[in-house]
């Protein structure tokens, strides 16, 4: 007699939730240790050559480092803990005794889709919580070259912002209301085309509708020569807001600061295609997690006796990496404007969630 019941027993499944989530543990510790340790390997001469750093800033490079990490590879490691765990049911013949009694595929999977869901919420408020601090911090703290950066809120670096003819970058920029300063601003004045002159300050203010620059370096192509003045008024006409908005990274802004500064992008007459998707990307990216027990559930069906167990594995491996691919893709093609913000975000998880589905019904219902 076939189980009509969407869940199977709850003796079943809280057993395949718990292989679940613990072979989805195991991958991620062993998964972000290994790249942990990689990445400091890269970094640790870069941080420890900059005077005054020791030890400790490495374990605070590896603190930082280690929400963003947890982030990215959350969902390859779903991928990978329920194939490890699809692979083990099915040599031992649970799998076949499931299917005796009457427990359907979908059945199989109903306990570990709740339990993506709930994985999937905790990456989002993890992300919200955690994740993005630390991405601008470790960003702002990189930028910087390993060197100190102040305690201040509302920190971009690398901003850059075109005026007229003339390029305008700033090293960093901070600050909130009058304390809103940027600091290695360089200013290159261009006319007709050529390279004029180039102004660099240590540090800027925005005052009554131009910028107060201190300790200037003014370069004179013309002169050729270099002269060094300790302020200088410059930029007229270039509001904090341009130097604001100018740079919005939503890895290191949460899902209702950046619904707020795409507003204000779009009243300011900024392209907001790149920010746009990358706020659905924020609710997409986590729900991906929900997809991986349905990618990965190939490798659960067909006799262990057949010798098909490796394939149907690499075949759910595979899958899972082309939806990252996918997913990689379209978010690049929203980035540039090439597909509306709304479809490059949830493409390819349809998609995907269309093509597991048609795999598990077609092998196995």
């Amino acid at each position: 007699m076939i189980n009509l019941q969407f869940f199977p027993s709850r003796r079943l499944a809280l057993y395949s939730v718990k292989l679940y989530l613990t072979r989805t543990l195991a991958v991620l510790i062993g998964l972000v240790l290994v790249l942990l340790a990689l990445d400091l390997l890269g970094e640790s001469g870069k941080i420890l050559g900059v005077p005054g750093n020791s030890d400790a800033d490495l374990w605070r490079y590896a603190g930082l480092r280690l929400p963003l990490l947890i982030a990215r590879f959350l969902p390859f490691s779903v991928l990978l803990g329920t194939l490890i765990m699809f692979v083990s049911l099915n040599q031992n013949s649970e799998v076949v005794a499931m299917k005796s009694a009457g427990v359907s595929a979908h059945q199989m999977l109903a306990p570990l889709v709740v339990a993506s869901l709930g994985l999937s919420v905790a990456a989002f408020i993890f992300n919200e919580t955690v994740t993005v601090q630390s991405a601008r911090v470790v960003n702002a703290w990189s930028d910087n070259d390993y060197k100190p950066i102040p305690p201040e809120s509302g920190i971009l670096t690398n901003v850059w912002v075109a005026r007229g003819e003339d390029l305008v970058r700033a090293r960093h920029v901070g600050g909130t209301g009058r304390g809103f300063h940027a600091e290695g601003l360089t200013i290159y004045d261009r006319e007709r085309g050529a390279l004029a002159r180039i102004v660099e300050a240590e540090r800027a203010y925005p005052r009554d509708g131009d910028w107060q620059l201190q300790d200037v370096t003014v370069y004179d192509s013309g002169m050729n020569v270099v002269r060094r003045v300790p302020e200088m008024s410059a930029l007229t006409g270039v509001t904090a807001d341009q130097l604001r908005l100018s740079r919005v990274d939503p890895d290191e802004t949460s899902f209702f600061d950046l619904k707020q500064k795409i507003e204000e992008m779009q009243a300011a007459g900024k392209p907001t295609a790149a920010a746009e998707a990358g706020l659905w990307h924020k609710l997409s990216g986590p729900l991906s997690i929900v997809l991986m027990p349905l990618l990965a559930a190939v490798a659960a069906f067909g006799l262990a006796r057949s010798g098909q167990v490796l394939l149907r594995a690499t075949i759910g491996m595979a899958l899972g990496f082309a939806y990252f691919v996918a997913d990689n893709f379209s978010l690049a093609m929203g980035n540039v404007g090439a597909y509306p913000p709304l479809l490059a975000a949830w493409a390819p998880f349809f998609l995907f969630l269309l093509v597991g589905e048609t795999v598990l019904i077609r092998s196995e219902e």
